[in-house]
């Protein structure tokens, strides 16, 4: 038995009712193109089995073709070290292997002899592709290479697809992004894995055409009848799929290779442009936080979590900032901006830039928030209301002033090292809604020790099933145990508990800022 990896395809399961039918389509779709469909049942149990195991987890199923076994593996956070039941269907072995924090339930299914390999002889009775098998092995290829928005894995899905079930290797080239005309070999997959490194030095020196060439073309290779099909979406050309087979290839795998070649470029197309939109997303993303935050605040310690969601490829709303304005003063903000994308970027923008540049020509808080307010007022339709925590902290013998406003956002709380918790700011109005609104700072103190909690509603409303994370004042409670911790453990801590509260990863961005008082350096002017 070779245990040489052929083939791997994974896809990863948030835990709930759909997972399990998810969990055994994807195991459908993966031993359909890997043409192993006379261990599906096997699997989609086996599948079955291990999944129901799994529990209230997210999880990560892996299929590892492995020439004369492909092997399943489920991994998951391991919570305990029970030891789930041998699996009822057959298998040729099974285990539980544990890694750090991660647990991997594994089993190998065989495989039936091998049937010859597309091309091994001159038969002409090949099966019709008009036939219901064909059919099926079309949609379940389209299933897969739609599951993924990764540019670099689209070819190599295309590959395991096409082997062995239409040709004995499959060569992928993409065209480059620049549209400079240049070509690479992004993935090469040969159905004799001891083969793979002959072939790429047979590829390389023969003339693949050109990514610009509409028609499949022949392509003359030593011992292999091959062929070159476009991989052309909406008008651009992205590459060409490359098959080569022992004998020659039937008309109608041609057409179902020409078929597939449309469909795997399709999706090469979605892969890149989700692929730019998240590059030009994140580069927005990275634009809107602070240039940098103070390197040096005497009296004051401070931390600063910061996480977009991330999953809708969008950019997010909430914001943060800490700067100093004078000797032993510093301006900080926390804010979220209503919805999401380009619109609400443009606010976030407005607010950030705004609040530093009104906060250095020495406006107190008050007048910055209302000059914001009238601000966002300007923009017009493409205003956005906006919640805001923001204030002055001002450095004394006794501990931090702070002069703050809270512009309908998450109360700010107040931990005392004997640790208790309250409230310290009353919520006025947002911003961006009522032209007439006014703004009054109030004064809090954080005596060394103290500390002051500021978060976006990515944290207060962090949700698991009908619960939010600060019902019944759980915020208060969790920053109750944050006695005697710095800033960058407090933040820690709160992400953390957020992070734990709800098995689905968050759906909202979240900020957090902690601001601790500290005895100040005596050495330190």
């Amino acid at each position: 038995m070779t245990n040489s990896s052929r083939g791997v395809l994974a896809a990863s399961f948030v835990a709930g009712k759909a997972a399990l039918p998810a969990a055994k389509r994807f195991t459908h779709e993966v031993l359909t193109a890997w043409a192993a469909t006379s261990i599906l049942a096997d699997a989609e149990r086996l599948t079955g089995e291990f999944v129901s195991e799994v529990g209230d987890v997210p999880f990560e199923i892996v299929w590892d073709h492995q020439g004369d076994t492909v092997q399943i593996e489920v991994r998951q956070r391991a919570d305990d070290d029970r030891a789930p039941a041998a699996p009822a269907t057959p298998v040729a072995t099974w285990g539980i292997t544990f890694t750090g924090t991660q647990r991997t339930t594994w089993a190998r299914l065989e495989l039936p002899e091998p049937l010859p390999l597309p091309g091994d002889d001159d038969r002409d009775d090949e099966p019709t592709v008009r036939g219901p098998g064909w059919l099926g092995y079309l949609a379940d290829a389209s299933d897969l290479l739609a599951g993924t928005l990764d540019p670099d894995m689209v070819p190599a899905l295309i590959a395991q697809i096409v082997v062995p079930r239409l040709a004995t290797w499959c060569a992928v080239y993409t065209a480059d992004a620049g549209g400079g005309g240049d070509q690479s070999l992004a993935y090469l997959w040969h159905a004799d894995e001891s083969k793979i490194d002959t072939l790429r030095e047979q590829l390389a020196a023969a003339a693949i055409p050109s990514a610009d060439d509409l028609r499949p073309r022949p392509i003359s290779l030593a011992a292999w009848q091959s062929l070159a099909f476009p991989l052309v979406a909406k008008g651009r050309s992205l590459g060409v799929m490359c098959l080569g087979r022992g004998g020659r290839f039937p008309d109608d795998i041609a057409q179902l290779a020409e078929d597939l070649a449309r469909r795997a470029a399709l999706a090469m197309d979605n892969a890149r442009l989700y692929a730019q939109q998240a590059d030009a997303n994140r580069a927005l993303q990275r634009s809107l936080l602070p240039p940098g935050v103070p390197a040096v605040t005497p009296g004051l310690d401070y931390s600063v979590v910061y996480e977009p969601a991330g999953e809708t490829n969008e950019v997010g709303g909430d914001f943060y900032d800490l700067f100093a304005t004078r000797d032993g003063t510093w301006r900080f903000a926390i804010g979220d901006v209503c919805g999401t994308g380009p619109e609400a970027a443009a606010v976030t923008g407005l607010a950030r830039h705004t609040l530093r540049l009104l906060a250095r020509e020495e406006y107190d808080v008050a007048a910055v928030v209302s000059r914001l307010n009238r601000a966002i007022l300007e923009e017009g339709e493409r205003a956005r209301f906006l919640t805001l925590l923001h204030g002055e902290i001002t450095r004394t013998d006794a501990g931090l002033e702070l002069s703050l406003i809270s512009a309908g956002h998450p109360e700010a709380l107040r931990l005392r090292p004997t640790g208790v918790v309250d409230a310290v700011v009353t919520a006025q109005s947002l911003l961006g809604v009522f032209p007439e609104a006014e703004f009054e700072a109030e004064k809090v103190f954080l005596a060394p020790g103290d500390v002051l909690l500021g978060v976006t509603d990515g944290v207060t409303e962090r949700r698991s099933g009908s619960r939010l994370l600060d019902d019944e004042g759980g915020l208060g409670k969790l920053l109750a145990e944050c006695v005697d911790l710095s800033a960058r453990a407090v933040a820690e801590r709160i992400h953390r508990a957020v992070q734990d509260f709800a098995i689905e990863p968050s759906a909202d961005d979240l900020a957090i800022l902690v601001l601790r008082a500290e005895w100040p350096d005596p050495a330190v002017p």
